[in-house]
């Protein structure tokens, strides 16, 4: 594990200007990161709906199917790391605005850094629970954010307000994409890919 990985939690002041160090030292330093992280929802999303189950009435269990199980985080697993290749690229074209010049390479491997929390949130996948993962998904986009407004300004060398302004055009512009393509992507498998549930009685 990483030493900027675990400075993301302990002292994520000081985490950037690792990161920075990295993404400088090795362009695409990112990528090991965004993609073994990225598998963490995608594996236990899978275990959880196909060995846990869930409950939507008494004495029953409700599985997916080894296939549908598979369609779906095949399917998010692409989302999440398309969704922070697009946040990347987006921080890339704002950075215009506020006088900074980052590479495309170090706006994605910030975007895949500040998702750390979502990637590890993942992890509750193993128990599917709707209160469960909105708990947890509010946590992680609540260390996301801190992350955010914490690490821009120094990962970008930027002034105290213009970061504070740039990052809350990113938040802004992450939560679109987020919603944007999280639904899109639940759509698609509903609608196209016809979900297989297996019921199975409890006792």
């Amino acid at each position: 594990m990483s030493a900027p990985f675990v400075k993301l939690f302990t002292h994520p002041e000081f985490a950037w200007a690792d990161i920075r160090e990295q993404e400088q030292a090795h362009p695409r330093h990112y990528l090991a990161h965004l993609l073994l992280l990225a598998l963490i929802p995608a594996v236990c999303l899978f275990i959880g709906t196909t060995w846990t189950g869930w409950s939507l009435a008494e004495n029953e269990t409700v599985r997916l199917s080894s296939a549908s199980a598979f369609q779906l985080c095949a399917l998010l697993y692409l989302t999440v790391v398309v969704g922070v290749t697009l946040m990347g690229l987006f921080i890339r074209w704002m950075s215009r605005t506020f006088e900074a010049r980052p590479t495309v390479n170090q706006c994605i491997g910030f975007a895949a850094y500040t998702a750390t929390p979502y990637f590890l949130a993942g992890i509750f996948g193993l128990y599917p629970s709707r209160w469960l993962a909105v708990a947890v998904l509010l946590l992680a986009s609540a260390y996301s954010t801190f992350l955010l407004f914490v690490g821009l300004p120094k990962f970008m060398g930027l002034k105290k307000e213009q970061g504070l302004l740039y990052s809350a055009s990113v938040w802004g512009v992450g939560l679109l994409v987020l919603v944007t393509i999280l639904v899109e992507m639940i759509l698609l498998w509903f609608n196209y890919l016809q979900p297989e549930y297996l019921r199975v009685p409890v006792g």
